[in-house]
């Protein structure tokens, strides 16, 4: 089983328009609503097609209710942990070329209960046979120290730790020596503390990340593909997106289609790399923050690049 971690989720609203302008007065197009967080997202995305995945979060007020509800009606598993305040909502803004603007509230912080609850939920829930993703930002006023404590209280239970997160909570996240970090290229370059121009960059950049103690990195970059760095090297990857709709929730997507892979055997990761990317290929064609199913991933437009041009400018960012 394969349990997200989802310390800050969201309602995740979508609407489009011809042309976003600042300062005007603009009419949208109806709006969607949809469940929202990354963890929330990797759940949704295995849930459809298949994978026994559940997604604990904390949730509070009528945004965490309607949640709640829109979770249910998804046929999303669940364990979630009440916390006082309320759930954040998020605001996406897409445009006919593909533009995306996300407006994203902070969070409710959590208290050092809640954690203490996340804790015990997680214990009664993990085996040393599951896969614990904890992904997305963290809420305000969550340390270090207590990101680090909750990983590690499901290591601690002989449980795989993927981690998807970005600035501070990853490079802390380290420390409870995660089997998988899914960073982008910009999170990569603010790990490592300097830009990455080109395809070597990002492998030595994940090479370092390997040096403090984590066992596999899985890149994503955008139009450039995707890199997975491991004890074998590294391994490059490319899709091709024919039908560009939104970008958000496609990292999510795009990490799930790999564990999808990866948990039922470790030995194949080529094919994991192949799964993210098809699985990332087919988000970025759904409006919003759909997830793909069955029917919307294909295979054709993605390919391994077995002798890619290591120095060659990475153009996506």
């Amino acid at each position: 089983m394969i349990v997200s971690v989802t310390l800050n989720p969201s309602l995740d609203r979508t609407v489009g328009v011809d042309h976003l302008e600042r300062g005007a007065v603009l009419r949208t197009s109806a709006p969607t609503l949809e469940p929202g967080g990354k963890g929330v997202n990797l759940t949704r995305a295995l849930s459809r097609n298949g994978i026994d995945s559940i997604a604990v979060l904390p949730v509070g007020g009528p945004e965490g209710a309607e949640l709640s509800a829109l979770l249910d009606a998804a046929g999303v598993a669940t364990r979630l942990v009440p916390v006082n305040g309320r759930t954040r909502s998020n605001l996406t803004v897409s445009e006919p070329d593909g533009t995306v603007t996300k407006l994203n509230e902070p969070g409710t912080p959590l208290s050092a209960a809640d954690f203490s609850v996340l804790a015990t939920v997680l214990a009664g829930l993990v085996s040393a046979r599951d896969w614990v993703v904890f992904s997305g930002s963290i809420p305000p006023g969550c340390s270090s120290d207590q990101l680090v404590a909750l990983m590690t209280s499901v290591t601690d239970l002989g449980a795989s730790l993927a981690v998807d997160t970005s600035g501070d909570a990853l490079t802390a996240s380290i420390a409870a020596r995660p089997r998988v970090i899914k960073p982008n290229r910009a999170e990569l370059a603010e790990a490592v503390g300097r830009e990455l121009g080109s395809i070597s960059d990002v492998i030595v950049a994940a090479e370092e990340l390997r040096s403090r103690g984590v066992e596999r990195v899985l890149v994503s970059l955008g139009a450039d593909g995707a890199v997975l760095v491991g004890e074998h090297g590294a391994t490059v990857g490319e899709s091709t997106v024919l039908d560009h709709r939104s970008t958000v929730g496609a990292g999510d997507c795009f990490l799930a289609g790999f564990l999808s892979k990866f948990c039922a055997d470790e030995s194949d990761e080529e094919s994991a790399l192949v799964e993210a990317l098809a699985w990332g290929a087919a988000a970025v064609g759904l409006p919003g923050t759909s997830v793909p199913g069955p029917g919307d991933i294909a295979y054709s437009n993605v390919h391994l690049v077995w002798q890619p041009d290591l120095d060659r400018p990475l153009v996506a960012t």
